[in-house]
C-alpha cells in the first residue's frame, strides 16, 4: 500500500492524473477509509474526466458528510445525466446549511433547481430563479435563465415578457440573453427575439465574443439547460486572473457529463483543459463527436495543433476553419496567427492578404491594417527582399503617420539594414517623442545615434532602455557596443556577458567574438 501511495503522489507531482488514479485505487482496495483517500481521488478523477471514479468517490464523501462542492457537482451531473430528478434535487439540497447558501453555491443552485424542476415536469419550474436575490429582484442572468426555462417548458409568451423587462447587464446575462433570443427565435416569438439582440451591447460588436461564435443553440431540455449554464460558469472562472485552473475544469466536467452535444460546455472544458496544462486533453475534447465542429472551435483546436508543434497540420486546420466565405474578422486574425507561425510564407501572404480584404475605412480597422501590413513586410524581411518590403512598410506609416509603433517598426527596420539613414532617424525619434518610457522605442533611438556616430547621446538612451527591458538580449547588447565606442571596455564586456546569459544561436556567436577580440565592423550588432 505504501508503494502505491507513493506511485500516487508522483504521478500527481507529474501531472499525470490518470496513473495517480490507478495507483489510489490501489490504495483504495486495501484501506477504503484511509482518511483524504477519496478526495484525492474525486479531484484525480475530474482531471481525467472519469465520471465513474469520480461519482464512486463523491457518493463515500457525501454518505461520510463531507458535502464538498465538486462532490455535489458530480453527483447532480450523473442523476441528472440519468433523468433521476429525485436525487439531483436531493443532492443540490445537500449543501444548504443554517447559514445559507456560499457564494458558489449561490450561482449554481438557483439554475440548476429550476432546470431540475423543470425536467420533472414541476409547476412553474422558474420559480427557483425568480424567488431569489435581494429584495427578491434577481439578476438578470437569472432572469433570463428563467425566460429559458420557460421556452423549454413550451410557454414562449411568458419567457418573452421577460426579454421585454431585462436589461442585460454583465457579460454572463447578455450571454444568456443571447441564448434566449435564439432559443424564442426557434418557439416563435420572432419580434421579441429582434428586440432583446438590440439590448445586448455583445452582440453590437458583431459577434466577436469566441461564446458569441458558438452555433445559436436552442435550450430543449433541462439538461442542455443546466449543461449551458455550468459551461457559462466554467467561461467565467476562466477568466478570473490568478484563479485556480481547477475550478473551471470542474464546472466544466459536470456539463458536458450531462450533455457532451452542449457546444458552450465543450468549449469550457477545452480551455479550462488548456488551462490546467492539459493540452492533449483538450485536443481531445475536440476530436470526434457526432457533428462537425463550429468553425470557432475548429480554430481553437488549430491553435492547440499549433501549440502542440503540429504545424503543418495546424496550417490545414485554420485554412479550413475560415473556408466559409464570411467568417468572423477574429476567426481571420487567428488564421493569419497561425499561418505567421508555420514558417509558411506563401501561407501567411494568403491569410494576410484575405484579412485585409475584410477591412474597412474606421479607424479601428486602418490601425489593423497597417499592422497587418508590418507583418507582411516582416515576412519580406525576413527573405531579405527589401524592395518588396519597403512599399508595405510606408503604406503603413501613411494609415498610422502617429503612431509610435509603426514608427518605431519600419524607422528601426529601415535603419537596421542601414536604408535611408536621415528618414529613419526622424521616424523614430518622432515614435520616442510620443512614448518616451517605452524600451523598444528608446533602444531604437539610442541604436539609431550609435549608428550615425552620436555615442554620447547612444550611451543614456540605451543605458535606459536596459533599465527597462533587463532581460532583452538586443538591448544588452547595443549598450555593450555603445560602451566600447565610448571607450569603456569594461562595462562594454560586462554587458555582453550579460546578454550572453539569454542570447540565441547566430546572437551568442557574435557575443563570443566579441569578448574575445572586441568590438569590430564585422561582429556590431545589426
Amino acid at each position: 500500500m505504501l508503494g502505491a501511495l507513493a506511485r500516487a503522489r508522483l504521478a500527481e507531482d507529474a501531472g499525470d492524473a490518470r496513473q495517480a488514479l490507478a495507483a489510489l485505487a490501489v490504495v483504495a482496495n486495501r484501506a477504503p477509509d484511509l482518511p483524504g483517500l477519496r478526495a484525492r481521488m474525486l479531484e484525480q478523477a475530474i482531471e481525467v474526466g472519469d465520471l465513474a471514479a469520480a461519482r464512486s468517490a463523491a457518493a463515500h464523501l457525501w454518505e461520510a458528510g463531507d458535502r464538498r462542492i465538486d462532490a455535489q457537482l458530480v453527483l447532480v451531473a450523473d442523476a441528472m445525466r440519468r433523468s433521476d430528478w429525485r436525487a439531483a434535487r436531493d443532492y443540490l439540497a445537500g449543501r444548504t446549511g443554517k447559514g445559507g447558501l456560499d457564494p458558489i453555491a449561490r450561482l449554481i443552485e438557483p439554475p440548476l433547481n429550476g432546470w431540475v424542476a423543470m425536467g420533472a415536469r414541476e409547476a412553474r419550474p422558474e420559480r427557483h430563479l425568480l424567488e431569489t436575490g435581494t429584495r427578491n429582484v434577481p439578476q438578470p442572468a437569472f432572469q433570463f435563465e428563467a425566460g429559458l426555462v420557460q421556452v423549454a417548458a413550451r410557454r414562449p409568451a411568458d419567457a418573452a415578457a421577460i426579454a421585454e423587462r431585462v436589461t442585460p447587464t454583465d457579460r454572463t446575462s447578455q450571454l444568456v440573453a443571447m441564448r434566449l433570443a435564439a432559443a424564442l427565435d426557434g418557439a416563435g416569438e420572432r419580434e421579441a427575439a429582434e428586440r432583446l439582440r438590440g439590448r445586448i451591447a455583445l452582440a453590437a460588436g458583431g459577434r466577436e465574443d469566441p461564446a458569441l461564435l458558438l452555433p445559436d443553440q436552442g435550450v430543449p431540455g433541462a439538461r442542455s439547460g443546466a449543461a449551458h449554464w455550468l459551461g457559462l460558469l466554467a467561461d467565467g472562472f476562466a477568466r478570473t486572473p490568478g484563479g485556480n485552473p481547477k475550478i473551471p475544469l470542474m464546472f466544466a466536467r459536470a456539463a458536458t457529463w450531462i450533455d457532451p452535444g452542449e457546444w458552450q460546455a465543450r468549449a469550457a472544458l477545452v480551455e479550462a483543459l488548456d488551462r490546467n496544462g492539459q493540452k492533449q486533453a483538450a485536443l481531445a475534447a475536440l476530436a470526434g463527436g457526432r457533428s462537425a465542429l463550429p468553425p470557432v472551435l475548429a480554430m481553437r483546436r488549430a491553435e492547440l495543433l499549433a501549440d502542440e508543434g503540429a504545424m503543418a497540420e495546424a496550417l490545414a486546420a485554420a485554412e479550413a476553419a475560415v473556408a466559409d466565405v464570411t467568417p468572423a474578422r477574429s476567426l481571420l486574425v487567428r488564421y493569419a496567427d497561425i499561418a505567421r507561425r508555420s514558417d509558411d510564407v506563401r501561407a501567411a501572404e494568403r491569410a494576410y492578404l484575405r484579412l485585409e480584404g475584410d477591412l474597412g475605412e474606421g479607424e479601428f480597422d486602418q490601425a489593423l491594417h497597417a499592422n497587418i501590413l508590418i507583418a507582411r513586410a516582416e515576412l519580406l524581411l525576413q527573405a531579405d527582399d527589401w524592395d518588396a518590403a519597403a512599399p508595405l512598410l510606408d503604406r503603413a506609416v501613411a494609415l498610422r503617420p502617429n503612431d509610435p509603433n509603426v514608427l518605431n517598426f519600419v524607422g528601426y527596420s529601415s535603419i537596421e539594414r542601414r536604408r535611408d539613414i536621415p528618414r529613419s532617424l526622424e521616424r523614430i525619434e518622432t515614435a520616442w517623442a510620443q512614448d518616451p518610457q517605452n524600451a523598444a522605442i528608446t533602444d531604437s533611438l539610442g541604436w539609431a545615434y550609435f549608428l550615425t556616430g552620436r555615442i554620447d547621446e547612444a550611451v543614456p538612451l540605451l543605458e535606459r532602455a536596459q533599465r527597462g527591458e533587463p532581460g532583452n538580449a538586443v538591448i544588452v547588447e547595443h549598450l555593450g557596443d555603445a560602451y566600447w565606442k565610448a571607450g569603456e571596455h569594461f562595462r562594454a564586456r560586462h554587458s555582453w556577458r550579460a546578454a550572453a546569459l539569454v542570447a540565441e544561436a547566430d546572437m551568442a556567436a557574435r557575443l563570443e567574438a566579441k569578448l574575445r577580440d572586441g568590438l569590430t565592423p564585422a561582429t556590431t550588432a545589426p
